[in-house]
């Protein structure tokens, strides 16, 4: 009981987050330096032509207390001029001509144009504070995050186990035999808040973290009065749930590092860098433009030293926490692809493999309670006998899901009423399998392969 009621007392990830990065009173507080922002804050007036206090609020994630500041050096320094007064009574300002050089000249050394980016040392504190590997999974998480997979009771727990270990995971086995699937739904176990920078300073250098197309947004209501520091979050930092990366065999070498553009001049962060804090997922591992072995070296040290060493180019470094749960997925024997000295990094080695008939039927149901269809026992027995067994093909998870949809597809096509016959499914496994009988001898579709 007393156990329970420390638990109770401990402050939410949200107050750990509050002290940490509370609302910014000043230059000082945003740890920017005032010519940074001064340069910032003139390339977004280059770029609107004039803004009041609100929209430079926004605009900048600062509040106005903060950027009163900004502004009184830059009509100090004769860079900005006040322009009259627009909606609500506010101020507009606008860009001397001494202003927009200034800007210009910021823009050539740095095309970044977005919120105030988040300072390097407050990320790496951040980082650790919400980190992946404080997370628990427990024998029910597991299960309920599963419910839609057919895994054994073994396999669930020794996942569970893997993912509390705070160790690299590796799945591996044979096609099709669920591993993408799984892999694709542990983000299940780690939907829960945390706070993301638009943007990192790493000294003169900003870096975007956030990115719309992993980071899923939990505070996309109302904008709050940009003007007022009230309680809260600093506003470079967005709620998001736990991201998730996902790379196959697109996978390329300088995605693992910082990237400069020098067309844009801006930086790009690193995959593993937007997966912070959450799941960076290498499927199909071994089928990369680069070596296998290149792909596993680069995760030695982050592995052994829970630090990312990131180059911005001419000598310039920076580290990182590396707090992800990084899951490797191949259909290659991990031997194949890697020595025992990095195999030795990887806590966990799961092999998946295909099911028997009894768990072959519960996908199989699954796949047609999916598609809006009953389950026809005389259409799965079909399937077993007169298609899988002659053609000696495994029994794969991915099969009932796309041979019931072709089947189906057929069965529109034809009339448009019922489920699938057993004609259709014959169709199906005819077109969705790839026939091989130019080897006498052999069964037409001893060796076909799922496309």
């Amino acid at each position: 009981m007393q156990d329970a009621n420390l638990d109770a007392q401990a402050p939410s990830l949200r107050e750990l987050v509050q002290r940490l990065a509370p609302p910014p009173r000043s230059i000082a507080d945003t740890g920017l330096g005032e010519q940074f922002l001064a340069d910032l804050l003139g390339k977004h007036l280059l770029d609107a032509g004039a803004l009041d206090l609100p929209r430079m609020a926004s605009r900048l994630a600062l509040p106005g207390v903060v950027l009163d500041e900004v502004l009184a050096g830059l009509r100090r320094d004769g860079r900005v001029e006040v322009l009259g007064v627009g909606q609500g009574q506010a101020l507009r300002f606008g860009l001397t001509e001494r202003g927009r050089q200034a800007a210009r000249d910021a823009l050539q050394r740095s095309g970044y144009q977005g919120p105030a980016p988040f300072p390097v040392d407050a990320y790496r504190s951040l980082l650790r504070l919400q980190s992946v590997h404080h997370a628990r999974v427990d024998h029910a998480a597991i299960r309920l995050a599963m419910r839609d997979a057919v895994l054994t009771e073994d396999m669930l727990d020794r996942l569970g186990v893997a993912l509390n270990s705070s160790r690299a995971l590796m799945i591996y086995g044979p096609p099709g035999s669920g591993k993408t699937f799984v892999a694709s739904r542990l983000i299940r176990l780690f939907e829960e808040a945390i706070w993301i920078p638009h943007a990192i300073a790493v000294d003169d250098a900003v870096v975007p973290i956030h990115d719309s197309q992993i980071h899923r947004r939990l505070d996309s209501g109302p904008e709050q009065n940009d003007l007022l520091l009230g309680e809260g979050i600093d506003r470079r930092l967005l709620s998001c749930l736990r991201p998730q990366v996902r790379v196959g065999g697109e996978l390329k070498m300088d995605q693992l590092d910082i990237r400069h553009d020098p067309v844009s001049r801006l930086y790009h962060a690193p995959l593993q860098l937007k997966a912070a804090n959450g799941l960076f997922v290498i499927d199909d591992l071994g089928r990369q433009q680069m070596p296998a072995e290149e792909v596993f070296n680069r995760w030695i040290v982050p592995l052994e030293e829970q630090l990312d060493f990131l180059s911005f180019g001419g000598g310039r470094h920076c580290s990182l926490p590396f707090d992800v749960l990084l899951v490797l997925s191949t259909n290659f024997n991990p031997l194949d692809l890697a020595d025992n000295a990095f195999l030795r990094r990887i806590g966990h080695k799961l092999r998946f493999d295909y099911p028997d008939a009894a768990d072959f039927e519960r996908i199989w149901r699954m796949a047609a309670a999916r598609l809006e269809l009953a389950f026809d026992a005389g259409l799965f027995g079909y399937a077993l006998d007169a298609l899988y067994r002659p053609s000696a093909i495994p029994l794969s998870p991915c099969h009932p899901r796309d041979l019931l949809g072709m089947a189906s597809d057929r069965r529109r096509y034809l009339d448009g009423g019922g489920g699938p016959t057993r004609e259709d499914l014959a169709w199906a496994w005819q077109n969705y399998f790839i026939r091989n009988d130019s080897e006498q001898g052999e069964q037409p579709w001893a060796r076909a392969t799922s496309v």
